[in-house]
């Protein structure tokens, strides 16, 4: 009867947990960060080869964005472990009371002598309906027990599993500012690219000074006579309309001609994007201006095709000079902030802290603008999503 009447209070919640099944049928946060954890020992091994690459500077920007989206993803797979741990810890929090019934439950019946449980006071009908209840409880609180080995087991798993982790994302943070390091020395010691013209500085500067507005200086920069005559075939623009790759890793935060919380309208896109994130051409294209500009902060802008230009804005650091032609890919300069140094475990704040899933970890802006024939066109149109 004692034992009866132990088992009676689990019932209900034994239904509840069975009808909802273990926390470990969800879906699984470490297949993310181990598939990052990969990307991060093959960005490093793609380092190693770069350094004996023949054309080192693609070889190095290529390895800077295998760390970039390494990095974003195993920061992704550590914010998940985390809310799967705090998942995990608070059903334990929540359960706590009926847990402790359950063990209790189970040690009494593997203490018990077997007389104790087959004999009934009440005689052989008593023992039989005591056997009965027994076949039928006994099942679900092996499946209870079953459950909460797998939980301790998934949670001990997610610790190690993040220990690690934070382990590879230091190494993984070392290892991009060693990659971004050696792209600006390779750029600094790269032999002139292809040129379509010597940029006059004086006019340039004329420019840049008289211009009020970006679309007053793109349409001065359209009528440079130098740079126009001297124009050289590029491979068609219009022909990747809606296909490029964006110039950064990021995510857009306000599309084509949306307001921001000032009020103010820009015909462009901004990215959210993190600090020192590298920032590409996605498509061969000649460089018609590099330096800072009215309030965009240090601005690109280059010519992918004729009568088209590509304005990026407010990068930290610019590569290259006016007039050279860059290739598909290739480096036209970083954002700007700076990589919080990771060196000790204080810094794990940084690593697995909540705010990962906010959004405040991507400090920086870049804002996209593509122009054709002097007009703004809308950049959603020719350019693939933003990503994470």
């Amino acid at each position: 009867m004692i034992l009866r009447h132990a088992l009676q209070p689990l019932l209900a919640g034994l239904a509840l947990v069975l009808a909802t099944g273990p926390l470990s049928a969800q879906s699984d946060p470490t297949q993310t960060a181990r598939a990052a954890m990969g990307q991060l020992e093959a960005a490093t091994q793609a380092l190693q080869e770069a350094q004996k690459s023949g054309d080192r500077i693609a070889a190095l920007t290529q390895t800077v964005q295998a760390y970039e989206e390494g990095l974003s993803s195993l920061r992704d797979g550590l914010r998940r472990i985390n809310l799967r741990e705090a998942t995990l810890q608070a059903a334990f929090n929540a359960e706590s009371d009926r847990l402790g019934q359950l063990l209790g439950v189970l040690q009494a019946i593997g203490k018990a002598p077997e007389p104790a449980l087959l004999v009934h006071p009440s005689g052989p009908l008593g023992t039989a309906r005591s056997g009965m209840i027994l076949s039928e409880v006994t099942p679900a609180l092996q499946a209870q027990a079953e459950d909460l080995r797998l939980r301790l087991e998934e949670q001990r798993t997610l610790r190690a599993l993040q220990e690690n982790a934070v382990d590879t994302l230091q190494a993984g943070l070392a290892g991009v500012q060693e990659a971004r390091f050696e792209l600006s020395l390779a750029i600094a010691r790269r032999t002139q690219l292809p040129r379509r013209f010597v940029a006059d500085e004086a006019r340039m500067k004329t420019l840049v000074e008289s211009a009020d507005t970006l679309a007053s200086f793109a349409e001065g920069l359209m009528s440079d006579p130098k740079a126009n005559a001297s124009a050289t075939a590029l491979p068609d623009f219009a022909s990747v309309r809606g296909r490029l790759a964006m110039p950064v890793l990021g995510r857009v935060l306000r599309g084509y001609g949306e307001r921001d919380a000032a009020g103010i309208q820009r015909p462009g896109l901004i990215v959210v994007t993190r600090p020192l994130s590298i920032v590409t051409t996605p498509w061969p294209a000649t460089i018609r201006y590099l330096g800072p500009l009215l309030d965009y902060g240090n601005v690109a802008i280059l010519e992918p095709g004729d009568g088209y230009l590509l304005v990026l804005a407010g990068l930290g650091q610019l590569y290259g000079d006016v007039g050279e032609v860059l290739a598909q890919g290739a480096p036209v300069g970083l954002m700007g902030g700076a990589d919080p140094a990771v060196s000790s475990g204080d810094d794990q704040a940084f690593l697995i802290a909540a705010e990962e899933g906010t959004g405040a970890e991507r400090s920086e802006t870049l804002y996209i603008e593509l122009r054709k024939d002097g007009k703004p066109v809308d950049p959603t149109n020719w350019f693939a999503a933003g990503k994470d």
